[in-house]
């Protein structure tokens, strides 16, 4: 659990789109936008883990927002979440195709495409346990990246590696540490709020994992730190060793993630190599944690009637055979590379399915908040809670305000130099009336209504 939480949300995010942070905003006001949306996803997991510990069940999300909110938004929110992973397998199977690409450029897209989706099926078709040990060993090898990238980088800035010492100077070149106002450092809050989606990831895996009252607090406690070590540690070595104005921070390519630069900067000339290699445990990471999350949300769909009920079944080794298999065939997306070109299907599918990650998000900040008070109003005390999360209401208003922020800001990466880019605008907003329209849909047929306190139902889940 520890693991899961502690690797979710490493991947591209960080290693790639973390240097286009910094040239759009300069390394201030990277660190600021990435600290900022750091507080929130804190908020969020810990609002997640407080219902997650004193509630564990798979597909948190639907459940949750089912008995304390309203029926209607917690289907929903299951569909939301399943469409918003099973597209996201799809983007990282293509992901996949470029980076092998890295080695092997005249290699078939179809090839490496049904190679990795065959892969993802198989692992998590064996157990739990196949998805929950793979994800250890991925996250363990993009934890050490991450501490040997700091630890040769704080080397490199006090001189101690790679020559004289850097120190503070690159702050002092141009507009830096601040560059292009507020609206970059908005551009960037986007973005790295992108980077930190799949850290909810420690709540869905919680109805299975074992002594989840104990485990999830434990997964949870570690977030705050992987934000502060991972994130934010990362993004100052950046921005203190390469100056916010080389161009090639902005480029999305493998030979230019601000890792690999910083890297061969240090010497290490198999820098690409190695770090096109850690980038594809990544991305196999990332569809296989989406295979994981979608089939669990389907599968509790149908035990709730809201999905056929054929996808509620169940091996004799308790994996849910047929959701797995039916969130694998949105995975058949990723072929569309061999008729598109690899990189504008990876755009599409990737605009899909980002802004769904918000949504669900916003979900959780509402689902706490009626958690909380539905709690109190039926007479519980809060020592009876395993895991208590902080600062509460201000948590989840506040990420639930940020969230709201992020959703209506994206509509700012769609404008370049004046011209509004509308596949980029249609293929962003594309998740909010497909999520309007499940609502709505859902409330007008079975005429639903926001649940009173003494409606709601706190029964608990034997795990």
């Amino acid at each position: 659990m520890t693991m899961i939480s502690l690797g979710g949300s490493i991947g591209t995010g960080l290693f790639l789109a973390s240097g286009g942070a910094i040239s759009s905003a300069g390394p201030g006001g990277a660190f600021l936008a990435y600290l900022t949306i750091g507080i929130m996803v804190y908020f969020l997991v810990t609002s997640l883990g407080e219902m997650a510990a004193y509630m564990p069940v798979s597909g948190t999300f639907s459940t949750y927002a089912t008995r304390f909110v309203d029926p209607s938004l917690g289907f929903a929110l299951g569909w939301n979440y399943w469409y918003n992973w099973a597209i996201t397998i799809a983007a990282e199977l293509s992901a996949a195709t470029l980076i092998m690409k890295f080695w092997f450029p005249n290699s078939s897209s179809f090839l490496w495409s049904a190679l990795f989706l065959l892969l993802m099926l198989g692992l998590n078709l064996l157990s739990v346990k196949g998805y929950g040990e793979t994800e250890y060993w991925f996250a363990l090898i993009k934890v050490i990246t991450v501490i040997v990238f700091i630890a040769v980088g704080i080397l490199m800035i006090v001189g101690i590696w790679g020559g004289e010492a850097v120190g503070f100077r690159n702050l002092r070149i141009g507009d830096a540490p601040f560059h292009g106002g507020f609206l970059s450092a908005l551009g960037v809050f986007m973005a790295a709020g992108f980077s930190f989606q799949g850290t909810e990831l420690v709540g869905v895996a919680a109805g299975e994992s074992e002594n989840p009252r104990v485990n999830v607090p434990k997964a949870i406690r570690s977030v705050f730190w992987r934000i502060l070590l991972f994130y934010l540690f990362a993004i100052a070595v950046i921005g203190l060793l390469i100056p916010y104005t080389n161009e090639n921070l902005s480029s999305d390519s493998v030979m230019m993630s601000p890792f690999t630069m910083v890297f061969e900067k240090a010497g290490l000339s198999i820098a690409a190599s190695v770090m096109n290699a850690v980038i594809l445990t990544s991305v196999l990471s990332a569809g296989n944690s989406g295979m994981y999350a979608s089939t669990r949300m389907l599968w509790v769909l149908a035990k709730e009637g809201k999905a056929p009920k054929f996808l509620s079944r169940l091996t004799s080794w308790g994996v849910p055979a047929w959701a797995l298999l039916v969130t694998g065939a949105l995975g058949l997306f990723a072929f569309l590379s061999s008729f598109f070109g690899d990189g504008v299907v990876y755009t599409w599918l990737l605009n899909a399915s980002g802004m769904s990650g918000f949504i669900a998000w916003l979900g959780i900040a509402i689902s706490h908040y009626r958690f909380r008070k539905v709690f109190i109003a039926q007479g519980k005390s809060l020592r009876e809670l395993p895991y208590r999360a902080r600062l509460f209401p201000i948590g989840p208003i506040l990420a639930g305000i940020l969230c709201t922020v992020v959703i209506i800001g994206q509509c700012m990466g769609a404008s370049k130099d004046g011209q509004v880019d509308w596949a980029y605008l249609i293929a962003s907003y594309v998740g909010i009336p497909l999520f309007l329209a499940l609502w709505l849909g859902y409330k007008w047929k079975y005429k639903t209504k926001v649940l009173k306190p003494e409606e709601c139902s706190f029964e608990e889940t034997t795990v």
